[in-house]
């Protein structure tokens, strides 16, 4: 199965990058307004490969390196120092494990960029993602992951926290660092236009989709059974919770949205990221019937009651997705909830600080917001001299 197994990985490593590009590209360009879409598409575009880069100097010897301390890798593995075609990690190439983590490291701080869209510096979006990803995002994927001390073995003893996918590595620490940022930032000038093109987010959310069979079935690191269960399960909690988050809506507000379906989509694909490797299809049904309604309750929450700007619902979708679904392990009883919960607490109060730190060291190094005129004009022409349409045309 060795060959099978290294076969599906580099399967899985093409769908995580397409999640990106382009499907959270396309999803979040077309939740915003015409004159900002291609600084959207910016943003994903430059952080794929900034974190590339990175990935490859530190990153992912930050994550995976042979630090004994249970907190830190280590750098013994920067620029794959003593990495070759030969190596292995488990059955995979050691080689091919560094790619399929390095599509992970991309996705979780463009994440983010759903928090501070149409109003963001440019320098500030490149400085923030690389310095989180590697002081906030790679630890806590060595304390899962990597052997550190979230793990089985660490402090809570031979019921470490599970986290298949990424639901606390991923989710709960972009979902975090997003809510950090909107309430940094503080909110649009205009903030009351619609998305200006629905069938972009649509097209997003669905490439999104077919790339979380990669990101979650490949969280197996193999090709067997439970890659298919895994597989299997991603695609009920969303097929589940893109229809309560219709059905809600509909209930809420008498109508039942294209763009509504699709972020139930989401919804459904970040609360059974961490207990994909876990669960069956029935406690899957269950996960995406209630993350339809709980994730829309949460972007309620946060948009109208406590007035936070964090544009396309990053933490309420993302955030509170992989927080539910890292609990409803342990409710299924596939984890203890001592350790599920603390490690929610330990990992977001690390998140918290060191978004804060990093975000007002760039703040202070190169800004964090755009003037009001080049807000008003639109980041893709006043940033990056570009227009997304000919309106003249």
């Amino acid at each position: 199965m060795v060959g099978a197994d290294t076969a599906w990985i580099i399967v899985a490593t093409a769908l995580v990058l397409l999640m990106t590009l382009p499907g959270l590209a396309l999803f979040y360009g077309g939740l915003v307004r015409s004159r900002n879409v291609l600084s959207v598409f910016m943003h994903c575009y430059a952080i794929a490969c900034l974190m590339s880069v990175l990935w490859l100097v530190a990153g992912y010897s930050i994550a995976f390196g042979s630090g004994t301390s249970g907190i830190w890798g280590g750098l013994d593995k920067m620029f794959l120092n003593g990495v070759d075609a030969e190596s292995l990690s488990g059955t995979l190439p050691e080689i091919l494990f560094f790619a399929f983590q390095m599509t992970f490291a991309i996705i979780t701080p463009a994440l983010i960029v759903g928090a501070y869209v149409e109003r963001v510096s440019f320098g500030f979006v490149l400085l923030f993602s690389g310095l989180w990803m590697l002081l906030c995002y790679a630890p806590v994927v060595h304390w899962v992951w990597g052997g550190g001390f979230l793990a089985d073995g660490g402090i809570f003893g031979e019921t470490g926290l599970k986290d298949f996918a990424g639901g606390v590595v991923v989710h709960e620490t972009a979902g975090i660092a997003a809510l950090i940022l909107a309430v940094m930032l503080g909110p649009r000038r205009d903030a009351t236009k619609p998305p200006h093109n629905p069938g972009y987010v649509m097209i997003g959310a669905a490439l999104l989709w077919v790339g979380w069979f990669g990101f979650n079935g490949g969280s197996q690191l193999a090709a067997d059974g439970g890659a298919a269960m895994a597989l299997t399960v991603t695609h009920i909690s969303a097929a589940t919770a893109s229809l309560t988050w219709a059905l809600w809506e509909r209930i809420r507000y008498g109508k039942a949205s294209l763009v509504g379906i699709v972020t139930g989509t989401i919804a459904g694909l970040a609360s059974i990221t961490p207990a994909s490797g876990f669960v069956g299809p029935v406690e899957a049904l269950i996960i995406g019937a209630i993350a339809g309604i709980l994730c829309q309750e949460a972007v309620r929450l946060v948009r109208n009651v406590l007035k936070i700007d964090d544009t396309l619902d990053v933490f309420a979708v993302h955030g509170v997705g992989g927080i539910f679904g890292t609990l409803m392990i342990a409710i299924f009883g596939a984890g203890s909830f001592a350790a599920q919960a603390g490690s929610l607490v330990i990992v977001g109060v690390f998140s918290v600080v060191v978004t804060i730190i990093i975000a007002l060291v760039c703040k202070a190094l190169v800004g964090l917001r755009v003037s009001a005129d080049v807000e008003q004009e639109g980041l893709d022409l006043a940033v990056h001299g570009e227009s997304a349409y000919d309106h003249n045309g």
